[in-house]
């Protein structure tokens, strides 16, 4: 047991390895999130009706925190992909590890990706929004591991659900885009129902929309959430697409 552990742990550590390398890629978007935050505060604090929003920086920097977990753990369904399509499972396959801890070693590095990505912008939140106090900081740690335990764990679903590339290129970019807009990350409640109307709810089972949420409120930005629903509704999320993902990872794996 603790010999699978070290080699879960030693998997995470390669892919994490190779994620650095990628570094104009992380300077990207770094600069892209950060841009999210201050071009669309600038512009929209003047443009949004103060009775929704009072301070929009303030309304997406939370939001921003889901998207820099959703970008940076997504990111290791790509090669994943790549490996199936290189045929690299091939090679996998034959060592001497055993294919559930290729598995979960996998998934593992996808959720250190996004949590050491994240770091950065929950700094960024604090000069922004105010020191959480430590019970708000458990809810934070208990989203940020779970909304990239299901980023990484989707993005790897994605990308072996398919041998065929521009399938697997056209499930991906369709939905990254729906998690992307379909959210309450740049839009607030009201906007939502009026734009969507009685399609509206379909934005609070969204993964991000739950994650943005406990964010808003660990940072203060709101009073009072659906704390049971969102924590929860997270949890299931995180047991059912690391489940999918374990299967289709070992399932591309033996065949």
């Amino acid at each position: 047991m603790l010999g699978d552990v070290r080699l879960i742990l030693f998997i995470a550590q390669r892919d994490l390895s190779r994620f650095w390398r990628y570094k104009y890629w992380l300077a990207g978007q770094v600069a892209m999130n950060l841009a999210d935050i201050l071009i669309f505060g600038l512009i929209f604090r003047g443009i949004v009706n103060p009775v929704l929003i009072p301070d929009y920086i303030k309304f997406i920097t939370p939001g921003i925190l889901s998207l820099s977990i959703f970008i940076s753990s997504f990111s290791i369904g790509r090669e994943v992909g790549i490996e199936l399509r290189r045929e690299v499972t091939l090679y996998l396959v034959s060592l001497p590890v055993k294919r559930t801890v290729l598995a979960i070693g996998r998934i593992v590095s996808g959720v250190l990706r996004g949590l050491i990505y994240q770091f950065g912008f929950l700094l960024f939140a604090v000069i922004i929004l105010g020191m959480p106090c430590l019970t708000r900081w458990l809810y934070i740690l208990y989203t940020s591991l779970l909304l990239a335990t299901v980023m990484a764990g989707l993005s790897i679903s994605l990308s072996t659900v398919t041998r065929d590339f521009n399938l697997q290129a056209t499930i991906r970019s369709l939905m990254y885009n729906i998690l992307f807009f379909v959210s309450n990350i740049f839009y607030p409640e009201t906007v939502v129902k009026a734009r969507l109307g009685f399609a509206s709810p379909i934005v609070n089972y969204s993964p991000l929309s739950m994650a943005t949420s406990i964010y808003r409120w660990s940072f203060g930005y709101i009073e009072s959430i659906d704390l049971a629903y969102n924590t929860l509704g997270l949890l299931a999320w995180t047991i059912v697409i690391f489940i999918l993902a374990y299967k289709l990872y070992i399932r591309n794996l033996v065949g």
